[in-house]
């Protein structure tokens, strides 16, 4: 059990019923199989549209992945949970109740003798700069105090309609302009030791060599059913395809 597991923007919750039961049984699949061979997994982001923690009360639908996560921490497989720019307000549930460590920074680790730096990848683009000073407000804890006071069911749903409309503008509409910010930043890191560098947030899945380094983009549960795999020294994009765990790209 040496395998690592990287999967980023799931985005539970953000579609209709029958595509949320494919992607939550496609997820699962997953989930599964890193119950066998995993040692660690690592969610780099916005594994759900909209998370939000009140005192009492969590998100409805999610039970079953819930479940399955709680299930592999107490198989034994190390799981960390990376904020995203979608479930920035993960908290204490997931700590206290399932076992998973909750980050809310970039995390650097070694392993195998390799250096991995991971973290989300969002307000990396050149023409990022109001959504990053709006990413500094939404992870206040004033903002997410007052955000509390909200009954559960309106701030659910006034989070639904701005989750749907960041999410569209994020992987069809935005214009990253001529400089990709997000390989520009795995390039620094690479430059500044690491060998893996594993981000999400594009929805767009990716491998590349960068000099010395590795780039790898983790793609989306929306359109690609995209996640990795690090075992044996190598990397590995896998896709669920018709229920079907394969390598991406296959035929």
């Amino acid at each position: 059990m040496s395998a690592l597991y990287f999967l980023s923007d799931v985005h539970l919750g953000a579609e209709g019923r029958d595509r949320e039961r494919i992607k939550q049984r496609r997820l699962l699949s997953v989930l599964e199989r890193a119950r066998l061979d995993a040692s660690a997994l690592f969610i780099v982001g916005d594994l759900f549209d909209f998370w939000f923690e009140y005192g009492s009360v969590l998100p409805r639908g999610h039970h079953r992945v819930l479940t399955a996560l709680e299930n592999l921490a107490e198989a034994g497989v190390g799981i960390t949970y990376l904020a995203g720019n979608h479930d920035f307000a993960i908290g204490a549930f997931f700590e206290k109740e399932l076992g998973i460590r909750v980050l809310r920074n970039d995390l650097d680790f070694s392993h195998e003798g390799m250096r991995f730096a991971l973290y989300h990848g969002d307000g990396l683009a050149p023409k990022d700069g109001p959504y990053r000073l709006l990413k500094a407000v939404l992870r206040n804890r004033a903002a997410q105090w007052c955000f509390r006071w909200l009954h559960p069911d309106l701030g659910f749903s006034l989070a639904r309609v701005t989750s749907h409309t960041s999410r569209t503008y994020t992987s069809t509409v935005k214009k990253y302009g001529p400089v990709d910010g997000m390989k520009r930043d795995a390039e620094r890191r690479i430059g500044e030791g690491a060998d893996v560098v594993v981000m999400g947030h594009r929805h767009i899945p990716a491998m590349e060599r960068i000099g010395s380094g590795l780039y790898v983009n983790l793609g989306d549960w929306i359109t690609h059913f995209t996640y990795a795999v690090w075992e044996n020294g190598a990397m590995r994009l896998m896709t669920v395809r018709n229920d079907i765990i394969q390598p991406f790209g296959e035929a």
